[in-house]
This record gives structure tokens, C-alpha cells and sequence, in this order.
């Protein structure tokens, strides 16, 4: 199908942006790569009468660090994101990540601020920003603002967003040396989204978890940070029993949608299997 008609709007900075959202509230959405956006339209599913091209916002783009943290446009392609060599050596589990999102053709298209903005639970940026630990950095016509991730998802689709407000940067503390990471995503074939998946980030001092953060990807209606499984294993063992008690707690927070990937029961004993991989691959990672 084709789009209703809709007016195009390409602004160069974040401000004339906001200005652009002010001025057409409701009636307009915001363009980065397009990947979501424009399927819903052509479905009619979404009818912008404008559309906003953030292509074109260069101050929106790039890699950089700052203090002990990495800051990271929200325009910033898959692609410029596994080919980082700062991420590489502060944040691995995020190049390694974007490395099992959809294919090439996607991942150089698709920003990081996008798919975290449009909270689809399908989606792999918002399970690792919990993860992570990021802060996000916002800016509307009331000014600048800082989300942490945990408080930035409200809903499939619904974010802490205000109808004037864009999505900037996407801050991430540094990992600490001998940081276990990994992010283990179950799906049927290349560039399909999970069935399931999950994020660890992991440190061990004497044998034992000093702290670790366990996220989940599409087995509720939003990105979950699975809080009662990462107590249950900080100051503890990493035993077998370890991990198969933590794999069941995050597995009792899921509340999935049954489609063509699973029914209720296979997608949350899949969210076990992929926290039980997680955990063991972070492990073999802490040095």
C-alpha cells in the first residue's frame, strides 16, 4: 500500500526540530531509519500529516567519551556501532550485540536512538540499555533533561517522551576491567527479532557475583530488568544451582505475547535457556 499524503520536513539541528514538533504537536513523527516507521504507514497503521527527517541533524551523530561514560548519538547507524573500536574496548557487549540485529542493509540504515524510541519489547536496544545501566539525554522546548533506561519505557510503544521532545544521546558508564558480558537471542533465522533473548552484565571478585544486571527482550509488553534474579545471585557462587535459580526468577517476571515464535510457555522457557547461556558465557568473560 502507498502512505496517505503527509508534508516532509528535514531540519538541521536538534532545535529547529523541537520547533517543528511544537508547532505540529501530534500530527507529525519523527524519521530516523525508518525501519518501523514507514512499514506502519504504508499499512496505514500510522498517518502522519508531517514527517520529521532527523537524518539530516549531524550534532546527532557519533561516538565519543566523556569522564568514565560513552556517550553516543541517537542517530548513530548499527554499522558505525559494531565498527567502534572506543566500544570495542569500553562497552563490547553493545558491538556485539548490534552484530545480531536484522542483517547489513538494516544495520546500516537503522540508529541505536531509533529503536530505542519507538519501545517496541521486539527490540534489542532497550533490553541492553538496562543492562547497561544508560541514561538518556533529552531535549524539548522546555530544555534538556536525563532519563535513566529503567524509568524511560513505559509500554509497547510508549516511552517518557513528550510529544515536543527528541531523543539525543545515549550515555553509558565505561566497564570496569575483567566486566563479563553477553547477550544470548534465541530467533528462527537471520535478521528476524528474538523469540527471546537476554543481556548480562557480570563482575566476580573471589569467586564469587560482586554485582550483575540480567535484562530480557520480547517476553513482556516492554524490556524487563530481571531485579529478584540479580539478588538472588550477588554474593553468591556461580554454581549450576546459581544460575538455574536465577534463570527461574526472571522466567516468573515474563508475561509474553503468543504469535508465530511461541506460545506463552515455550517463549518463557526460552527466556530461561537464554538467561542460563548469558550467565555462563559473562562468566567465562570475568578475568
Amino acid at each position: 500500500m502507498i502512505p496517505p499524503p503527509f508534508e516532509y520536513h528535514a531540519p538541521t539541528s536538534g532545535g529547529e526540530a523541537i520547533k517543528l514538533l511544537s508547532s505540529l504537536g501530534g500530527e507529525a513523527k519523527l524519521l530516523a531509519g525508518g525501519h518501523s516507521l514507514l512499514p506502519m504507514m504504508k499499512l496505514r497503521f500510522a498517518q502522519p500529516t508531517h514527517l520529521i527527517d532527523l537524518n539530516r541533524i549531524d550534532s546527532l551523530r557519533g561516538i565519543r567519551e566523556r569522564g568514565g561514560e560513552i556517550v553516543i548519538g541517537a542517530m548513530t547507524v548499527e554499522s558505525d556501532i559494531i565498527d567502534s573500536a572506543l566500544l570495542q574496548q569500553k562497552v563490547p557487549l553493545l558491538p556485539e550485540a548490534a552484530r545480531q540485529i536484522a542483517d547489513p542493509q538494516v544495520r546500516n540504515r537503522g540508529t541505536i536512538g531509533g529503536d530505542i524510541a519507538h519501545a517496541d519489547p521486539a527490540n534489542d536496544h532497550p533490553t541492553l540499555s538496562l543492562a547497561l545501566e544508560a541514561t538518556f539525554t533529552i531535549e524539548g522546548s522546555k530544555g534538556r533533561r536525563s532519563v535513566k533506561a529503567e524509568s524511560f519505557f513505559h509500554g509497547t510503544y510508549q516511552t517518557d517522551l513528550a510529544d515536543d521532545e527528541i531523543l539525543c544521546d545515549i550515555c553509558i558508564p565505561a566497564f570496569a576491567p575483567g566486566t563479563g558480558y553477553a547477550y544470548e537471542k534465541l530467533k528462527r533465522k537471520t535478521g528476524d527479532w528474538a523469540t527471546a533473548a537476554a543481556a548480562v552484565v557480570l563482575r566476580l571478585k573471589g569467586g564469587k557475583v560482586e554485582s550483575v544486571r540480567i535484562a530480557l527482550t520480547n517476553v513482556a509488553p516492554t524490556a524487563l530488568r530481571a531485579f529478584a534474579a540479580e539478588q538472588a545471585l550477588t554474593g553468591t557462587s556461580l554454581t549450576q544451582a546459581a544460575i538455574a535459580d536465577a534463570a527461574s526468577k526472571a522466567m516468573a517476571i515474563c508475561d509474553p505475547a503468543e504469535d508465530l515464535r511461541g506460545d506463552r510457555e515455550y517463549k518463557t522457557a526460552m527466556a530461561g535457556q537464554m538467561v542460563r547461556r548469558a550467565l555462563a558465557a559473562a562468566a567465562a568473560r570475568c578475568r
